[in-house]
């Protein structure tokens, strides 16, 4: 039987084939309009905070991350598209501009004080990686700088005592990607 991905080796953790293999085929069912009475709705946003359990010999995190962006890109030109023809062009872009000033004053906040920081004893993101991520951020809302879509998905910070709170972090980063993708 053939993988659907290349897998780890086998003493290398990768991810759950079964769950990998279940959610491909709701993602399927879902795209093509015929989810099963048991699936859960299924968005680009929630395509995004997919995850998966690990397992020795599973499948390439790389391969399946990188099929798992196209996969939303799909359903975020999807979505698009059918909220252009109930709605218009411009009310979706018009979502993405009051999003996107959102995140522009969360990111105009000065550095050191852009999130909410974890106590001392808690570890963070490091806040210099973040404000420096931020600037750039900054840069492409406000300048038109171009900072490609893979680059915000991808970005790791490390860790840091009483740095900023990763979920915070994380939900702007996830607006950014819904930002970024409404206006391709």
């Amino acid at each position: 039987m053939d993988a659907t991905f290349p897998r780890a080796r086998k003493n290398q953790l990768g991810y759950k084939t079964a769950e990998v293999e279940d959610f491909l085929q709701r993602a399927r069912r879902a795209y093509d309009g015929r989810p099963s009475s048991g699936d859960e709705a299924l968005d680009a946003e929630r395509i995004r905070l997919t995850a998966f359990s690990m397992q020795k010999g599973g499948y390439s995190t790389a391969h399946v991350d990188a099929a798992l962006e196209r996969l939303e890109d799909a359903f975020a030109f999807r979505e698009r598209q059918i909220a252009s023809r109930l709605h218009g062009d411009e009310a979706w872009l018009t979502e993405a501009r009051t999003t996107a000033q959102v995140i522009a004053n969360r990111l105009a906040r000065p550095e050191r004080a852009r999130f909410d920081r974890v106590s001392k004893l808690a570890v963070g993101y490091d806040v210099h990686e973040v404000d420096a991520f931020a600037d750039k951020l900054t840069r492409y809302f406000r300048d038109g700088w171009p900072i490609a879509i893979e680059d915000v998905r991808s970005v790791v910070f490390s860790a840091q005592r009483g740095g900023y709170r990763e979920a915070q972090v994380d939900l702007v980063l996830d607006a950014v990607v819904d930002v970024m993708l409404a206006v391709r």
